[in-house]
This record gives C-alpha cells, structure tokens and sequence, in this order.
C-alpha cells in the first residue's frame, strides 16, 4: 500500500521551500539550469534504452481499450482543461495566466506510467493493458503533448509561443536522446534492468532538480506575489474535479461499451492519470526561462499528489469487487 504522502513528495515540498528561502541565482543559477538541461536528455536516453520494441508495439490485439484510454488522455483531458484556462480571463485574480497555461499543459499531459500500472495491478484489473496503453501514451506522448499544447494555446492566446523553437527543443532534448538511447538497448537494456531502483532514483533526482531550479527562477520573477493563496486552492480544488470527473466518466463509457472490470480498471487508471516525471522534464524544455514556470507546473504537481491518494482508495475498491466475482465464478464451477 502507498502511503498518501511519501518520502518523494516531501522532498518535493523541500524543493519548493529551499528555493523559497534560499533561491539559486547568478551563475549558480545559470550552471543549475545547464545541468537540467543535460540531466533531461540523459533522463529520456535511459527511458528508451529500457523500453522493449515489445512494449512500444505490444498491444495492438485490444485496440479497443487503448484508444479509449489515448482519447481520455489526448482528446477529452485537454477539451475539458479549456473552461478552466478562461477562468484566468473572468477571474485574474484566482486564476493568473501562467497558472491557466498550467491547466492546459496538465491537460496534455501523457498518462503516469508507474502508478498507472501499479494501481491497476492492486485493483487486480487488466495489468498487460495498463503496461501497453501507459507506455505507449509516454512514447507519443513526446510528440503529441507538445503538438496540442501549441494547438490550444494558439486558440486561446494563453501565451506566447514560438512554435519552431518549441518543437525543435523537443526534438534534439527529448526524441533525439530517446531515439539513441532505444538503438543502444542491446548493449544497455540488461544493466538498466538489474538497475531499476538506481534509474528511480535517477528519475526522482532530476524531477527534485528542475522543481528547485525552475522555482528557484519563479521566485526571484516574484512568484508568490503574483500568485494569491486563493489560486493556490482553486487549484487544487478544481484539480479534484477534473480527476474525479474523468473517473466517473471513463466508469461510465467503460460500462457502456461492455468492457469486464477488469478493462475498467486499468481504463479508469490510466485515462484518469497525468505523468508528473514525463511532465517535468518536459516542461522544462517546453517553458525553459519563463518567469511563470512555477504556475505553469504547480497544476501538475498538484494533481499529481490527488491522484495518489484518489487512486489507492479506488484500487483497494476494485480489488475487493474483483475479488468477489472471481469467489463467485470459483463457486458456480464447484457446483458444476
């Protein structure tokens, strides 16, 4: 059982108060982002020499359940962040702009691989689906999180953009690395994999870098003047919704299309999830030296923490339900 608040999560509260008291600057501040943006890529190199040809294209036999989950994550999940954005055009003040544009990246986001896959495995649900679907949401994620961010901005002037420096960015930072490090699996595939907790850690310390480096940046651009306690709980507030939302919507859709419980759990993991260690990383190429870079990631920060303690309740509920229908199929064979 995850403990609602784990060790990783106050080291990230650490991150937010460091850089609140003791905020990097100058060339201080200059080399941490430098090695950010070195950590990043080497981050995406280790994630595409770990992850199987098998894993990348596994999965086709049950298209059904992944497109659902990939509508949820890439179609329904952005639509439904575009009501909260306009909030910071009616309401300045509880919805600053760099925080909407916080909401629509949140939106865009690709599924959480690990949480995804664990919590459909607690719920006893349909683990090889989450695997697929969640692996795969990441490795297009890359290329379609920042194509529909773009889209949405565009359509709601939440920023301004430069299109081909973004994209270019998340070519040679993030695919490139990814790409490399995928032709490299034959040689470092079995170390990585005798490796696990290292690449965990790897993965949680370049997460713990650019939250103390990009707040580090907020704060000294003012953020806590700009951004009032009441936006801090409207966000988490309207976070909620949304996660209890998509919940109850995939439920519904599940049920509906005549999927077992078993798809429904591993749809309701993974179509309601947004990765906070994909979002990261790529928020930092994405939004490299905007004075809001801490709006923009608290969303996904925020949500990130609800949907651990969300989804520990729900799993244990569906394991229960699971359980006592595979008692009840045990029970009618017995009397056969």
């Amino acid at each position: 059982m995850k403990r609602a608040v784990d060790v990783f999560t106050l080291l990230l509260l650490g991150a937010i108060v460091l850089a609140s008291l003791v905020p990097a600057s100058g060339a201080f501040a200059e080399r941490l982002g430098q090695l950010g943006t070195v950590a990043v890529a080497l981050l995406f190199f280790f994630h595409g020499a770990a992850l199987s040809r098998q894993q990348i294209v596994a999965g086709a036999s049950h298209w059904r359940l992944h497109l659902l989950i990939a509508s949820f994550t890439f179609v329904f999940f952005p639509l439904a962040t575009l009501p909260v954005q306009a909030l910071s055009g009616l309401l300045p003040s509880w919805m600053p702009r760099d925080l909407g544009l916080g909401f629509l990246y949140l939106g865009v986001l690709p599924s959480a691989v690990s949480s995804s896959i664990a919590y459909t495995a607690m719920a006893r649900g349909n683990v090889p689906a989450a695997i697929c679907s969640a692996a795969a949401s990441n490795v297009f994620g890359m290329m379609l999180t920042p194509f529909l961010l773009l889209v949405l901005v565009n359509t709601t002037s939440a920023a301004d953009f430069s299109i081909a420096g973004a994209l270019r960015d998340i070519l040679v930072q993030l695919l490139l690395p990814f790409a490399i490090g995928h032709a490299l699996r034959p040689w470092l595939g079995a170390w990585l994999a005798r490796h696990e907790v290292l690449m965990a850690r790897y993965d949680q310390a370049v997460i713990w870098l650019i939250v103390y480096s990009a707040f580090s940046h907020s704060v000294a651009s003012g953020l806590w003047q700009n951004l009032p306690l009441q936006a801090v709980a409207l966000t988490l507030l309207l976070c909620l919704a949304l996660l209890l939302f998509f919940m109850l919507l995939a439920t519904w859709v599940v049920r509906r299309l005549g999927f077992s419980l078993a798809d429904e759990a591993a749809v309701v993991f993974c179509g309601s999830k947004k990765s906070l260690a994909s979002g990261l990383p790529m928020a930092k190429v994405l939004f490299s030296g905007h004075p809001g870079f801490g709006m923009i990631v608290l969303p996904i920060m925020c949500y990130n923490q609800i949907q651990v303690v969300v989804g520990a309740i729900l799993a244990r509920r569906y394991r229960a339900r699971i359980d006592a229908g595979m008692g009840s199929v045990a029970a009618h064979a017995a009397k056969d």
